[in-house]
């Protein structure tokens, strides 16, 4: 099987223990992630071959970085390296009523000063045939921004499948442009489409109607609407998905998806998540199941989707970014078994 490509920054991720708050904890638990590498990890788990792509400093933590990538199954070879300091961001995680917070510290990061020219993406892409992105890499930056639109191209020449996570981190679009600026003249290369209502509203200015997901309630057919609307807009597109997230506290949430081929509105059985461990990568996750799906299940668009909603799934009850599951552990859960005894 060709490989996939995967673009985006990585970060050290800092997290304090269990569920405390910044202000009472003595220590954070290091580890690391990003959108991009979480996608990377999964389908390197599930034997695709991948390639991460993202440019670093060349310092002891990127390299205990890439060593862990590395270990995990991913192509580092086409990492490129220069600036000073690799993202950081802070997690604290919340419980029931108080939610989870992430505080960024990328300002300045390697990836941010990145410029057109720096990647060679024709050598990059020699093998392959899908790259992914998210929106947050045109969020850090606009140099990030321009060396995305300059991956696309190539790719699109080159005749690759593209698929973007619209990602929408209000927290990120910080140089003075708006998502619904930068993001409409990526999304136009893409083939594949990720997003959930508030990604498609924020970054493309398309909104669901008929959603209320703080109250927990996700309504599948209020989506229909919109895939066909970002169908119209990019005539590229060729599958829309969305996940369906209904936040019931930050403990327990329904999960599932949807996706729309321009003619059918696949819908995923739903999964209700009572005691989540790290939600932080489930849409990665989830990007990563679909990648797989869609290359492994050709022509079975439901079967993709539900990989992609069980491997999500399960990414909820590991800690970490990282999902860090097998095949046989995801299709063990589409075929129906949720019990979780202990496999001997």
């Amino acid at each position: 099987m060709k490989k996939t490509v995967t673009f985006g920054e990585i970060m050290l991720r800092l997290a304090t223990p269990g569920y405390e708050r910044f202000g009472q904890s003595n220590t954070l638990n290091a580890t690391f992630g990003g959108g991009e590498a979480n996608v990377a990890v999964s389908l390197a788990n599930y034997g695709i071959p991948v390639s991460f792509v993202t440019r670093m400093p060349k310092n002891d933590i990127a390299k205990a970085c890439t060593n862990e990538l590395r270990g995990l199954g991913v192509d580092i070879n086409d990492i490129i390296y220069g600036g000073d300091r690799l993202g950081i961001y802070y997690l604290e995680t919340g419980a029931v009523s108080r939610a989870s917070k992430v505080i960024y510290d990328r300002a300045y990061s390697s990836i941010s000063m990145i410029e057109p020219g720096m990647i060679d993406w024709k050598k990059v892409f020699e093998g392959a045939q899908w790259f992914h992105w998210t929106g947050i890499t045109p969020a850090i930056s606009q140099g990030a921004a321009d060396v995305c639109l300059e991956a696309l191209k190539v790719a699109k020449e080159m005749g690759i499948t593209v698929s973007c996570d619209l990602n929408y981190r209000k927290n990120l679009w910080k140089y003075g442009k708006k998502a619904d600026e930068v993001m409409p003249e990526l999304v136009k290369y893409c083939d594949v489409i990720l997003g959930n209502e508030e990604d498609a509203e924020k970054a493309l200015l398309i909104k669901p109607e008929g959603v209320d997901v703080a109250g927990g309630k996700v309504n599948a057919e209020a989506y229909l609407s919109v895939s066909q609307q970002i169908m119209a807009r990019f005539p590229q597109c060729k599958k829309v998905i969305t996940t369906l997230r209904g936040s019931i506290n930050a403990n327990h949430n329904s999960w599932a998806g949807v996706l729309y081929d321009g003619k059918t509105l696949y819908k995923s059985p739903s999964y209700e998540i009572t005691h989540i461990v790290d939600r932080v990568g489930g849409g990665d996750s989830f990007m990563g199941g679909l990648i797989y799906g869609l290359q492994t299940y050709v022509g079975d668009d439901q079967k993709a989707l539900n990989f992609a909603v069980a491997a999500s799934c399960l990414k909820h009850t590991i800690y970490g970014d990282y999902n860090r599951v097998s095949v046989e552990e995801v299709e063990k859960l589409m075929n129906g078994d949720a019990s979780g005894r202990v496999s001997r």
